[in-house]
């Protein structure tokens, strides 16, 4: 059960000692200067900045064969993934107490590397779920198989999840969105380029292969295969847009259980809530209900057998990668290699602490900070913050789009912004969730059941706005509407090769206080997040003059983002990623205001020769050096709601005329653009 968060991958982490390739010289001190060490000064900042920026880094770090992307923040995750590996071995050797976070830790890391006994175990972990599927007679048992199956984490036809009421913040509330597709969305089934059209041909390939896996024959496979892919093209049909589901309020029904029953003529909703262990629930936020009108029909119209093709693949796809080793790699085929282009799985070992991460994050997260976010580490960014605050709320005062009255409103709605820095004060307690060394499958379905149990847990209680969304060692951070707060992982925080002591302030306010500060805050205003008020309440707060004048401006980076067009005729779509646009370039304008504050801009000293707005600029840009396989970046410009990382620099820095001036930017260039199609939000 994911929460309906505002994400930004910051790629970002703790790191000890200095890459080779870092300029070190007298104005650094002698400290690594990352910086300049990434340039690639054969292409004009003003035509391309990005590449400028990071292209000498991306030259000497290619892809790895076994990944779809290479960046700043792979480099950081094999950092931490050797910490965790360190941790979970330690675990796994040690004599543990039982029911004990480290018997958790090394029972779950010691089974899961045991290869041999994966193969040897088969699809056994599994087989009462097959068997479930298998035993059903009539179609009217399906939903009670669904109710089963879904707190073990296979999100088969319906998407339920315990969320906070949009427009009472103060309430946990169930939701129902769309689910159950087995490619990323709807576009996927309809889409006619070719590459689409090819990824539907390996998907029907894929299901078939994984169908004679379980043992059936080439005609059965060939057969229950195409019964999956017609079943899941209808509910594609009444799948929203990636950017329709972007509309909190065209995305929010709130309907009594009599009233979803109508809207599903022939289904029990309270039965059904029962057997998902749902009880006692009245009232129910449906988020797309054409999506359940033809859900509800599938329940009465589809054969049993396309049923249980559909609820067999949607089983099996879900645990592949935790059984025997043909599962893992036709699993890893179609949603690593045709998917996202990796030529090569990667080792077991980090594979399996990916799955513990999300098993046991907070445990092994408690570990992580104790370790590596010191307590000076954590007094540098709190201030960071409160300096990025304070620049928003000049910026509030000084934009000539907004009324005095919204004005003093969204000030007071900055300022109850929570700001959540390194790890939360309480962890969570996994005392009721076994973890032994029966078989990886077992260990994730245990871990997805006590989550979900956690979660569900938390209808009809009082809303806990200590609790966070990520663990302290991801390289992540998110804007949460409903809670009105930024969570600013430790991970989040660091530099890659540099020590923090050795990080100018210059790279800091561009790579932490830009990129992830003042994007996060200002994705409290954005197209999204700007309909939820200070206490996180779904709630109209702008004045009608004042929000078409926003949305003037939304329309205007909108447009600006549909112009790029990418891999031949794909492009990015501007009304999906609009939220993390509006961001991008308000942490940028915002950031660097609070950046002009430091000591270091005043003083204007160079370091190899770099003035210190040109250092904060390239700081902003180190957070997205990244490259990206061809098929990941289809995937990411068709699912993802955050502009590929090129565009997440030159699209922004198009727009600020601090970074026409920094780097002399001329017409002609082709980052270039005249000052009336400059986009202007904060």
């Amino acid at each position: 059960m994911k929460k309906p968060l505002f994400l930004l991958p910051l790629l970002a982490a703790f790191v000890t000692g200095c890459p080779s390739n870092s300029l070190k010289t007298a104005s650094t001190g002698g400290k690594p200067d990352i910086l300049h060490a990434a340039l690639d000064t054969t292409v004009a900042p003003g035509d391309d900045f990005f590449t400028y920026a990071n292209g000498t880094w991306l030259k000497n770090h290619p892809i790895p064969a076994s990944e779809s992307n290479w960046g700043i923040g792979k480099e950081v995750q094999n950092e931490i993934y050797a910490r965790l590996r360190q941790t979970s071995l330690e675990a796994a050797q040690a004599k543990a107490t039982p029911g004990s976070n480290q018997q958790k830790i090394g029972d779950f890391w010691a089974v899961g590397l045991d290869s041999v006994k994966a193969d040897k175990l088969g699809t056994a972990p599994i087989k009462p779920e097959l068997d479930r599927i298998t035993a059903m007679k009539t179609v009217a048992e399906v939903p009670g198989v669904i109710a089963h199956e879904i707190p073990l984490g296979v999100r088969a036809l319906i998407g339920p999840g315990v969320y906070q009421d949009a427009k009472n913040s103060e309430k946990m509330a169930l939701y129902l969105n769309q689910e159950g597709l087995g490619l990323p969305n709807r576009d996927y089934y309809f889409n006619t380029d070719s590459r689409t059209k090819n990824i539907r041909r390996e998907y029907l390939k894929h299901v078939a292969n994984t169908f004679k896996l379980l043992g059936q024959d080439f005609s059965t496979a060939q057969a229950n295969a195409a019964r999956v892919m017609a079943l899941e093209t209808t509910l594609a049909k009444s799948s929203r847009k990636l950017e329709d589901l972007r509309d909190p309020y065209a995305n929010y029904h709130k309907m009594s259980i009599t009233q979803l029953n109508k809207l599903t003529p022939g289904l029990n909703w309270k039965t059904w809530f029962n057997q998902m262990e749902f009880s006692n629930v009245d009232t129910v936020i449906v988020g797309q209900p054409e999506f359940y009108q033809m859900a509800g029909k599938l329940l009465k119209t589809a054969p049993l057998d396309d049923w249980k093709a559909y609820l067999t693949w949607q089983v099996t796809r879900t645990f592949a990668p935790t059984l025997s080793r043909p599962f893992v790699d036709e699993n890893f085929h179609f949603y690593g290699t045709v998917l996202r282009g990796a030529k090569a799985i990667r080792p077991r070992w980090k594979r399996v602490l990916d799955m513990q991460e999300d098993a046991l994050g907070e445990a092994l997260g408690q570990l992580f900070v104790k370790e590596y976010f010191k307590p000076e580490a954590k007094a540098r960014y709190d201030t960071l913050v409160k300096n990025v605050v304070a620049a928003f709320a000049d910026h509030i005062q000084k934009v000539d789009w907004m009324s005095a009255p919204t004005k003093k409103v969204a000030i007071d709605k900055l300022h109850k912004i929570t700001p959540k820095v390194g790890y939360p004060d309480k962890w969570k307690d996994y005392s009721a969730l076994k973890i032994d060394r029966s078989s990886l499958a077992e260990n994730v379905m245990r871990a997805n059941q006590w989550q979900y149990r956690y979660e569900l847990n938390k209808l009809g209680k009082p809303v806990d706005r200590t609790e966070w969304g990520m663990t302290p060692q991801t390289y992540n951070a998110y804007y949460n509407g409903s809670n009105n707060e930024i969570v600013l992982p430790a991970a989040a925080f660091a530099v890659p090769g540099l020590l923090d002591a050795d990080a100018d302030d210059a790279l800091v306010y561009g790579y932490a206080g830009a990129s992830t500060i003042g994007h996060e805050l200002t994705h409290g205003f954005d197209d999204e997040g700007s309909q939820y008020d200070a206490h996180g309440n779904l709630h109209e707060w702008w004045s009608k003059e004042d929000r078409q004048r926003f949305n003037q401006r939304v329309n205007g980076i909108v447009k600006q983002f549909n112009g790029y067009t990418l891999l031949d005729s794909l492009h990015i779509n501007g009304k999906a990623t609009a939220g993390e646009n509006i961001a991008d370039l308000g942490g940028i304008v915002i950031g660097l205001d609070a950046f002009k504050k430091t000591k270091q801009y005043k003083e204007g000293k160079k370091i190899n020769g770099l003035t210190p707005v040109q250092r904060y600029f390239l700081g902003y840009a180190l957070g997205w050096q990244m490259h990206v396989r061809d098929e990941s970046l289809a995937s990411q410009l068709l699912t993802d709601v955050h502009s590929p990382a090129q565009y997440r620099v030159n699209g922004p820095m198009a727009d600020v005329p601090a970074f026409y001036e920094a780097f002399g930017v001329k017409p002609g260039q082709k980052l270039y653009r005249p000052d009336s199609t400059r986009v202007v939000i904060w």
